[in-house]
C-alpha cells in the first residue's frame, strides 16, 4: 500500500518579491501625471500603453497626433524643417550672414567621398611613440663606467718595505695593492687599520678623500677571509648616503673582494629588485647599501641581518643631514650584537654622537687632521664679481683644459648654467638629484672617460664622486655653511694630485662667504676680478669657442651606443605590435597565414 503523497506546501514570497508587488500596487493608485505647460491634455482611456504609443504616434498621421503649444501661441505638429523662422525676434544673439540665392559653389570630383585605402590610412595614421620600459631603465642603471685604474700585468714584486705588509694586511691584498701602484697608506689608513685588526671599534675623522674607504674596507675583507656567506644573511654591511658614494665604495673593494674570494653587492633606490634580490638568494659576503633600499628589502623580506660581523658607516654626517638617522637606528638594531662597528664621519654634530655613544663600545679614535681646507696641494680662490660679469666668467673658467666640476645650489640651475655653458661651445653635463639613475651613470661615465669635460652639479656630487685628474672645482653658487664647502672643494687635489678651488662671489654674498671661509680655515679673502685679470688666466682660463654644441651632438658625447627603446614587456605570448595583437596570433613575423602544423610553428619560432 503506497503512501499518500503530501501536498506542496505554497511557496512563500521573498523579500524582493513583496517590494516589487507594494511599489505596483502603489503606481496603479497613483493618479495620472498632469502635462507640462504647452502640451494638451490627452485623454487616458486613449493613450496606449508601453512601448506601443510610440509605435502609434510614429505611424499616426499628422492630424490625430497630439498638440503641442508653441510660447507664442502657434501650434506645433512636430514639423522639423530647415527653413528660417520669421516669429523669432532678431537683434539678439547671432545674426546670420544673409543668405545668397546660389551660395553653393560646384561639386568637384576630389571633393566626393571615397573609401581610403589601407595604405593610405596607414601612412596617416598616427605614430605610435616607443615607451621605455621602467624595470629595463632600473636593469640599465646596474651598469655604470668603473673609475679607471691603471694596474700592472704580470707577477709583481711586494717591497720588503711596503708599508701595508707591516700593517698585518694579508699578502694578496697587499700583492693587488701593488698591482694598483698603491703601496703607501695615508694617514687614516696607518692609524685606523691595526685597530680594526685587531677587532675594536673604530671612530675615524677626517677631511674627505683622505683615503677612508680603504681604513675600513681592507680591515673588514682581511676578517672575512675564508668563510662564506648563506644565502640572504650577509656577513659584513657597509652603510652610505648616496648612491653615488655607494658606486665609489663598490668600485674600490671590487678588485679586493674578488682576489680573497669574497662576494659583494650593491644595493641602492633607483636600481632594479631583481638583480639584488638574485644576489641575495646566493649569498653575499659584503654588502654595500644606503639606507632607504636597505630598510626597503628588509620590510620584503630579502634578507636579515642577524648575521653581521662588521658593520661600517661612512659620511655619518651626511646621513644625519638627510635624515637617515632613525633607518640608521633601526639597521644596527637588526645587526647581531657582539659585533665590530666602524664609524667613519667628518663632525660629531646633528645626533651622530648619539649612535657614537650607543653602538660603538670603546671606540678607538683617529682624527688625521682637523676638519679644515688644509691641504698643501690645494689653492683656494674668492672671486669678488659683478652680476653682469658671472656668465662670462664661468664660461672662461669652464673652457680651460681638464676636468672641472662646477657647482650650483639648484636643479634647475644646473640645467641653465650646462645649457649656458654649450651654447659657448663648452661640453658641459648636469648631475642633480631630479635626472634618473641610468642618466646620472651615463653622465658621470663620460665624465670619466673625458668625453664630456664640464660636470654641473648639485651638492648630490659633493660626497661620493671620485674621478681622476679633476684640476679645479668652481662653485658658482657659494656653499651654505664651511663643511659644504670642504666636501665640495674635495672633489680635486685627491690622493696627493694638486688642484684649484674657484669660488664666485657676488658683492651682497661678501659678508657671508667671509665668516664661511674663516669656519673652513681658509686664508683667501674675496678679491676683485673682471673678466680679462690676469689671475684668471693663471688658472687657465680661456676664451671659449662660441659655437653651440648641437643636441644631438650632445647625447652622443653622454652616451654613444644607440638608444634602447623599450615598446613593451615581452610576456609569455611574445611581443606585441603598436595595435596591442598578438604577433602570433596576427601573423606577424615569418609566419605564413595558411602555414599550420609544423610549419606554421617554425614560422612562429623564428618570428
Amino acid at each position: 500500500m503506497s503512501c499518500p503523497v503530501p501536498p506542496k506546501k505554497k511557496q512563500r514570497w521573498t523579500t524582493a518579491q513583496k517590494n516589487a508587488a507594494a511599489k505596483k500596487k502603489a503606481a496603479s493608485q497613483r493618479p495620472p501625471k498632469r502635462p507640462h505647460r504647452g502640451q494638451a491634455q490627452r485623454p487616458a482611456e486613449d493613450a496606449p500603453r508601453t512601448k506601443d504609443r510610440w509605435r502609434e504616434r510614429d505611424g499616426a498621421p499628422s492630424g490625430d497626433r497630439p498638440k503641442r503649444v508653441r510660447r507664442d501661441g502657434t501650434e506645433d505638429r512636430g514639423q522639423r524643417t530647415w527653413e528660417r523662422r520669421d516669429d523669432r525676434r532678431s537683434g539678439g544673439g547671432h545674426d546670420r550672414r544673409p543668405r545668397r540665392e546660389d551660395d553653393r559653389r560646384p561639386r568637384r570630383e576630389d571633393d566626393r567621398r571615397r573609401p581610403t585605402q589601407r595604405f593610405e590610412r596607414e601612412q596617416t595614421r598616427r605614430p605610435v611613440e616607443p615607451v621605455e620600459d621602467p624595470e629595463a631603465l632600473r636593469m640599465e642603471a646596474d651598469t655604470w663606467t668603473k673609475a679607471s685604474r691603471t694596474s700592472l700585468t704580470g707577477p709583481v714584486e711586494v717591497a720588503e718595505d711596503n708599508a701595508f705588509a707591516t700593517l698585518g694586511l694579508p699578502p694578496v691584498l697587499v700583492e693587488r695593492l701593488a698591482r694598483d701602484g698603491i703601496t703607501t697608506p695615508f694617514a687614516i689608513q696607518e692609524a685606523a687599520i691595526p685597530d680594526a685588526l685587531a677587532g675594536k671599534d673604530v671612530l675615524g675623522r677626517g677631511q674627505t678623500g683622505s683615503g677612508k674607504t680603504l681604513a675600513f674596507g681592507l680591515p673588514l675583507l682581511t676578517r672575512l677571509a675564508g668563510g662564506r656567506a648563506r644565502s640572504r644573511k650577509p656577513r659584513a654591511l657597509i652603510l652610505v648616503p648616496t648612491r653615488e658614494l655607494a658606486m665609489q665604495v663598490s668600485d674600490s673593494l671590487e678588485p679586493l673582494v674578488h682576489v680573497v674570494g669574497l662576494r659583494h653587492k650593491l644595493v641602492a633606490g633607483g636600481l632594479s629588485y631583481t638583480g639584488q634580490t638574485a644576489a641575495l638568494d646566493r649569498g653575499v659576503d659584503v654588502l654595500v647599501a644606503t639606507p632607504g633600499r636597505l630598510v626597503d628589502l628588509l620590510d620584503r623580506g630579502a634578507l636579515t641581518l642577524d648575521e653581521i660581523e662588521v658593520a661600517v658607516l661612512d659620511e655619518a654626517d651626511h646621513m644625519a643631514d638627510m635624515g637617515f638617522l632613525p633607518s640608521v637606528s633601526r639597521i644596527l638594531d637588526d645587526c647581531a650584537p657582539g659585533g665590530q662597528r666602524l664609524l667613519f664621519s667628518a663632525t660629531l654634530d646633528r645626533g651622530v654622537g648619539d649612535l657614537v655613544k650607543t653602538y660603538l663600545a670603546d671606540p678607538v679614535t683617529h682624527n688625521t687632521n682637523d676638519v679644515a681646507a688644509s691641504v698643501d696641494t690645494m689653492e683656494h680662490h674668492l672671486f669678488l664679481i659683478d652680476p653682469q660679469h658671472k656668465k662670462q666668467i664661468t664660461a672662461r673658467v669652464a673652457s680651460r683644459p681638464g676636468r672641472t666640476v662646477v657647482f650650483a645650489r639648484t636643479k634647475l640651475g644646473c640645467e641653465r648654467i650646462a645649457g649656458q655653458l654649450r651654447e659657448e661651445g663648452v661640453p658641459a653635463a648636469a648631475l642633480h638629484g631630479g635626472l634618473a639613475q641610468n642618466v646620472r651613470n651615463k653622465v658621470i661615465g663620460a665624465f670619466r672617460t673625458g668625453a664630456i669635460p664640464v660636470l654641473v652639479a648639485t651638492d648630490v656630487a659633493a660626497r661620493g664622486i671620485h674621478v681622476d685628474n679633476v684640476s679645479l672645482v668652481m662653485q658658482v653658487d657659494p656653499p651654505a655653511d664651511h663643511k659644504d664647502y670642504l666636501h665640495r672643494a674635495g672633489r680635486t687635489a685627491r690622493a696627493g694630485e694638486k688642484g684649484s678651488v674657484v669660488t664666485l662671489v657676488l658683492p651682497h654674498q661678501r659678508r657671508e662667504v667671509t665668516r664661511m671661509a674663516s669656519a673652513a680655515g681658509l686664508e683667501a679673502r674675496p678679491t676683485k676680478v673682471d673678466p680679462q685679470d690676469q689671475v684668471l688666466t693663471d688658472i687657465g682660463a680661456t676664451e671659449p669657442s662660441g659655437e653651440p654644441i648641437p643636441d644631438a651632438d650632445f647625447r652622443k658625447l653622454v652616451d654613444p651606443r644607440p638608444a634602447r627603446r623599450h615598446s613593451g614587456t615581452r610576456g609569455p605570448r611574445g611581443a606585441r605590435n603598436h595595435r596591442g595583437e598578438d604577433r602570433r596570433r596576427t601573423g606577424g613575423g615569418n609566419q605564413r597565414r595558411d602555414g599550420g602544423g609544423r610549419q606554421g610553428r617554425q614560422g612562429s619560432k623564428r618570428a
